[in-house]
């Protein structure tokens, strides 16, 4: 996922010279191909994340398109004042890249599990939010965040995922993307963890249960009419997220099916207002914290008494 999105910006830079990309120094081997193609447009300016989105600002308002990368939540909580004060607060066109976000660093603890950050992002004026959930939707991303003046935000795992959609699938801005169709139960999912998802909508297929299942391509903007439809079809729907549900997909969904009083009923799953407090791997992680696909097949299961 990492590699093709850069290995497209990179390409993009080839005819736009505006673009740039700063780093945190890190990110070696998937940047090296930016780095020895336009040495001129990359810098990288250490381990000082609150100057690199500072620097970005700068040079955004200079008339550049300005990529910064780092990963979890070096690039996004650590650099909140700067993003808010000087991107946000004044369109920059700055592109935050954060990779390794929900639990793909889960081997390194708490500090590295970027589980907050949708949340806060969100919370900002002029930002959008993408979260592609393998390598084509990451390439659709970097074509549209450089076609998008002002900021964004890319969360991205490490890299590796599955593959969900095809080579020639097209995206648009706000649209949540149905992998799956049924009837009763709507899943909606943002990045890898759509897996699970579908893992378990599979499974349940087996028992003649007909999962709808939905991934979500960028959270801000977000398609409202889109998310009404699936209210109106479906009975429930059940949100996943690897990130809290305080704030990130679950309560953007809320919000939207209580300001148009929608009848269907919502599940939240994601970290329930609560710091992590283990390590592991990613898969190991989603088990700990109830977001695999046997946990999704339990909730769905003890619907049916509802």
């Amino acid at each position: 996922m990492r590699n093709h999105l850069i290995n497209k910006i990179t390409d993009i830079a080839k005819y736009d010279k505006r673009i740039m990309l700063i780093t945190g120094d890190l990110g070696f081997g998937v940047i090296d191909k930016f780095q020895n193609q336009f040495s001129n447009r990359y810098i990288n300016v250490g381990i000082a994340e609150q100057n690199m989105a500072a620097v970005a600002a700068g040079l955004a308002l200079e008339g550049n398109t300005v990529f910064i990368y780092s990963i979890g939540n070096f690039p996004t909580l650590r650099c909140i004042e700067q993003i808010r004060n000087d991107i946000c607060y004044h369109n920059a066109n700055v592109k935050i890249l954060a990779v390794g976000c929900g639990f793909a660093y889960g081997t390194l603890g708490m500090t590295h599990h970027a589980t907050e950050d949708l949340s806060i992002m969100r919370a900002l004026p002029n930002m959008k939010i993408f979260t592609p959930c393998d390598s084509v939707s990451a390439e659709a991303i970097a074509e549209d965040i450089c076609n998008i003046e002002g900021p964004c935000f890319v969360r991205l795992e490490r890299g590796g995922e599955k593959s969900v959609f095809s080579s020639k699938e097209k995206f648009e801005l706000g649209e949540l993307k149905e992998l799956r169709e049924g009837d009763t139960i709507a899943i909606i999912a943002i990045g890898t963890i759509v897996n699970e998802a579908l893992k378990a909508a599979e499974l349940l297929q087996k028992d003649n249960k007909m999962i709808s299942v939905y991934s979500v391509y960028s959270l801000k903007p977000i398609n409202t009419e889109q998310i009404l439809e699936i209210a109106k079809k479906h009975k429930y729907i059940i949100t996943i997220e690897e990130h809290q549900i305080v704030g990130g997909l679950g309560s953007t969904i809320a919000e939207i099916i209580a300001e148009n009083n929608t009848k269907a009923k919502l599940i939240r799953l994601g970290l329930q207002n609560e710091f992590t407090s283990v390590v592991g791997n990613q898969e190991y992680l989603r088990t700990v914290y109830q977001l695999d696909s046997e946990f999704i097949i339990d909730i769905i299961r003890s619907l049916e008494n509802d």
